[in-house]
């Protein structure tokens, strides 16, 4: 397959790459309009007792969603102000979509104690079209902001999804901006020249293309994060020049035993891109645990980034080649060095950890164990605005009430869905629990009972006010929705189909890791590494995010929990990144066997010839993670450390430390099978050919 692949980029490269080129286009062109189509609905479970009332009071409820305003800065008694408020809110009723807004002068609540602030909520139409209801928020909030004050911040409801929209849209241009000169800088010094240099960053632009478009053809059938663009564009970016690395090394080092350039891009495509096309879809394949999951979000998630993955694959197996093929002839061979030079550091590691695998093993396992220990206490939460970044319209709106308010203004109610039957002394009970309850009457019959919980919406009063009316209402047709249900659903989700998940990427990782290798200890050993390194890197981001050690040099606090998004895209797609390492690793292994035939010697050679390749490779992912964290986006920052962490752990500890020590304490063992999957690995097995022997020249990369 990758011979044929080989051949169609090299004999018609032109045509591949303005295939390509038109990709980009339509990526850069139709695919950038999902910016417009973002969710923050990310607890969304399709099937759950909160999603179905929701879904209950879309259809019936003559109210729908709501933003809310804030006018802070002078006086709320001022004469001169309450005219305007006034105004305003007399012409905000007026426009079509609007279902009610409160007098804040009339209304209690809504004025603060100290006099220097006062709220303005709105509240939509039930039922309104996503056009109509854009409409109707665009004009309340063009009006409301015209309130001649020092503040007026708006947001909340669908306003805030198309806030966040916009703020991810400039994230990732700064992002691209800060790290793509880096990265040209980091290959310039990798490799030496600009030619070469420059055709990594040709197919991340390309994984960028394939990230917005995987993106805006998704949003058509279900919701789109607001997290999406920052990952998926992280990760494409990312890959893409992890991808292409390694195969301009190999290229460079064909190039030194063949004059042609064209077969020199056909024994790269075979070697490394094997290796390329087994990383891709084994990225991909840990990302399949996310589709187990009912959730939307994390669906929605897999899919997106399980696409944009594939995309790199196929520009570093097919564009690249054909970049290749047309200009590789100006891109000099490596350097030959003398025999014992090249890698000598990754060499010597080798033979250390190999020699003193026991000691290495006693070291570095109970230390990542340690790193590892506070994922026993992590705790999960929806989050609030304090996960925005400060200068954020929905983090200002936060930030105001919460300094002129009582604590949980403005927190969202665990709404109670009391239909037609229910027993009048359930309803009465169910009320008891709030003091500050608050119930009205649908068309239909249907009381919806209001209980503004004390703390934040996601707080464990909040949480423990839905387990308490679940409890209470027993056979009752009774059913809670809002926020904190929505957040204890999708707990309980994530605790259910979690083992399932895990089961179902172990599985797939175990059979291409065995495709790869023909052994059925090194996919276990494999596992096992690389879920201390995850582990590792998940504990520091609990340390950091939830207990808030050093999170100031992140421009964060301790916010006591971490983004119920983090989490699961943290594990899967860290432990897919390090599938890459460890390919690129075995790949070398595996090669210096063949040639040999000796396991000791192949461990050394197989890390001398990828350590620095599998270094470079990690260096230049964390700079693309570490761009992307400079938003200030307190989920995407969590998810931005966690992946770099992990990645550099994985490259340095896991893949310098544990690999050699691991290999050298199996020995052979470690490439064994049973004798029914050897034979079945030599006949379907995934498998180039044999390389063929050549001169102990060396590459400089």
């Amino acid at each position: 397959m990758l011979s044929s692949l080989a051949r169609a980029a090299t004999r018609r490269p032109l045509t591949v790459i303005l295939l390509w080129v038109l990709f980009l286009l339509l990526g850069f062109g139709l695919g950038t309009g999902v910016f417009g189509r973002l969710s923050d609905n990310v607890p969304e479970v399709p099937g759950t007792e909160s999603e179905a009332a929701a879904q209950y009071l879309d259809r019936v409820d003559p109210d729908g969603e709501s933003v809310t305003a804030v006018v802070e800065g002078v006086a709320v008694a001022d004469p001169g102000l309450r005219a305007q408020v006034e105004r305003a809110v007399a012409e905000v009723r007026t426009i079509a979509g609007i279902a009610a807004v409160p007098d804040p002068y009339a209304t209690r609540g809504l004025t603060a104690e100290d006099g220097r602030a006062l709220i303005i909520p709105v509240t939509l139409d039930g039922g309104l079209d996503d056009e109509a209801e854009q409409e109707a928020v665009d004009a309340a909030a063009t009006r409301i902001q015209q309130i001649d004050a020092p503040d007026v911040h708006v947001s909340g409801g669908p306003l805030l999804g198309t806030q966040i929209g916009e703020r991810a849209q400039e994230d990732v241009r700064n992002a691209e901006l800060v790290s793509l000169p880096v990265v040209l800088a980091l290959l310039l010094v990798v490799f030496g020249g600009l030619r070469a240099a420059a055709l990594p960053l040709v197919v991340a632009v390309s994984g960028i293309a394939g990230a917005f478009l995987a993106l805006f053809v998704f949003s058509e059938v279900t919701d789109i994060s607001v997290h999406a663009i920052q990952v998926t564009t992280m990760l494409g970016l990312g890959l893409a020049v992890d991808y292409a690395l390694l195969m301009l090394v190999r290229f460079r080092e064909e190039r030194r035993h063949t004059g042609d350039v064209v077969e020199a891009v056909h024994r790269t495509v075979a070697a490394a891109g094997r290796t390329v096309l087994f990383s891709g879809l084994t990225v991909a394949v840990s990302l399949t645990g996310l589709l187990v999951f009912p959730s939307t979000f994390l669906r929605s998630m897999g899919l997106a980034v399980a696409a944009v993955v594939v995309v790199d694959m196929l520009a570093a197996v097919t564009l690249l080649p054909a970049l290749l093929a047309r200009f590789g002839g100006r891109i000099a061979p490596a350097k030959v060095r003398p025999a014992g030079e090249e890698g000598r550091v990754f060499a010597r590691l080798a033979r250390f950890s190999a020699r003193h695998r026991v000691a290495v093993l006693a070291a570095v396992v109970p230390a990542l164990l340690v790193l590892a220990l506070p994922v026993a206490g992590m705790r999960i939460n929806l989050g609030d605005a304090q996960q925005l970044p400060s200068d954020t319209e929905a983090r200002q709106l936060y930030d105001t009430v919460d300094a002129h308010f009582p604590p949980g203004t403005g927190v969202p109610p665990v709404t109670v869905v009391l239909k037609p039957g229910t027993d009048s002394a359930t309803t009465d009970r169910i009320r008891a629990l709030s003091p500050r309850a608050a119930s009205r009457a649908l068309p239909d019959g249907t009381t919806v009972v209001e209980l503004p919980p004390a703390g934040s919406v996601d707080g464990e009063a909040a949480t423990a006010l839905v387990e308490r009316v679940r409890d209470l209402r027993g056979d009752e047709p009774v059913q809670v929705t809002g926020p904190a249900a929505r957040l204890v659903d999708f707990r309980a989700m994530l605790a259910d189909r979690a083992p399932w998940a895990a089961l179902t990427v172990l599985a797939g990782v175990f059979a291409l890791l065995f495709a790869f290798t023909g052994s059925v200890l090194l996919p276990l050993r494999t596992i096992a590494t690389t879920l201390l390194s995850l582990g590792a890197a998940l504990g520091a981001v609990v340390w950091v995010f939830q207990d808030g050690h050093l999170a100031g040099l992140l421009g964060t606090e301790g916010l006591g929990s971490l983004s119920l998004t983090a989490p699961p895209l943290i594990i899967a797609i860290a432990f897919g990144l390090a599938m890459d390492y460890e390919l690129f690793i075995l790949a070398r292994m595996r090669e210096a066997r063949q040639l040999t035939g000796d396991d000791e010697e192949a461990v050394v050679t197989g890390l001398r010839r990828s350590g620095r390749v599998v270094t470079c490779a990690a260096l230049l992912l964390a700079v693309v993670f570490g761009a992307f964290m400079t938003g200030g986006f307190s989920p995407i920052l969590q998810i931005g450390l966690g992946l770099t962490l992990a990645v550099l752990v994985d490259a340095t500890v896991v893949r310098m430390l544990l690999v050699p020590a691991t290999m050298a304490l199996l020995g052979r063992r470690a490439w064994w099978a049973p004798a029914p999957l050897r034979r079945a690995h030599e006949r379907f097995g995934l498998r180039e050919e044999e390389p063929a022997a050549r001169p102990p020249a060396t590459t400089s990369v």
